[in-house]
């Protein structure tokens, strides 16, 4: 009798466990979050910690840079421009966050300099495939004019400009005096660990950085489904803590 009711404890133990854990596991993938004053549930859908390999990235670059996991990280050491795609194409109102640290260390790249990305980025001569053009594109900044897509700019021309565009496929880059931002409260900082936030959310687009709030554009007709990726020229950096959010209200 005391060994059946040993035996009964155990497995209550055990499923009390599995419950816990499998709670514990839901709530770390779903969290909350804010988005002009008003609640809203964010559900993880992809990550990235970079612990094995580029198997779900596609690199743009320049020749004479390079793209590497290492010590778990994307390590981005770049000459002459280099953009990081992530195969995966996201659709509807999403949450982007990743980890990024721009090094200075005296290294030929360690230029403080650029700390860029593209999202939502289609290309409207193949609207079904993305990479089509890969290797034409070659990492070349100007070849990417005639995506659509946003893009942000952090420290570009030598930590001197930031700034946010809404590329239309065409070749034409508007840039709003709104989204000029040259104070150098927005520019870089070397060696200086940075959180990086974006927000796509309906005609809402956002970008954060540690928190702080660089771009916040309305737009009217905005591109809900495309892809993300990492951009950057002449610079030395790591990348970590990727995770992608879907957003519902």
């Amino acid at each position: 009798m005391r060994m059946f009711q040993n035996y009964r404890r155990l497995v209550t133990g055990v499923m009390v466990l599995t419950v816990a854990l499998l709670f514990t596991s839901c709530v770390s993938k779903t969290k909350s979050v804010n988005i002009k004053d008003k609640e809203v549930k964010a559900e993880l859908i992809f990550e990235d910690n970079f612990d094995s390999d580029l198997s779900h990235w596609k690199v743009e670059q320049v020749t004479g840079g390079t793209v590497e996991v290492k010590d778990s990280k994307l390590v981005i050491d770049d000459v002459s421009g280099c953009t990081v795609w992530l195969t995966t194409a996201f659709e509807g109102a999403i949450q982007i966050e990743y980890d990024v640290f721009l090094i200075q260390e005296n290294g030929p790249n360690d230029r403080v300099s650029d700390l860029n990305c593209f999202w939502m980025a289609t290309d409207p001569k193949n609207p079904s495939n993305l990479f089509a053009n890969s290797e034409s594109r070659g990492g070349k900044f100007s070849n990417y004019d005639s995506l659509k897509l946003y893009y942000m700019g952090v420290g570009g021309n030598d930590n001197k400009t930031t700034r946010f565009r809404r590329y239309v496929g065409n070749g034409e880059r508007p840039l709003l005096p709104e989204n000029d931002l040259s104070d150098k409260k927005f520019m870089l900082e070397p060696n200086t660990p940075y959180h990086i936030k974006i927000i796509a959310h309906g005609g809402t687009i956002q970008y954060y950085r540690n928190d702080v709030l660089l771009v916040d554009f309305k737009d009217a007709n905005p591109y809900t489904s495309g892809y993300f990726g990492f951009r950057t020229v002449k610079n030395h950096m790591t990348v970590d803590n990727f995770k992608v959010y879907q957003l519902s209200e």
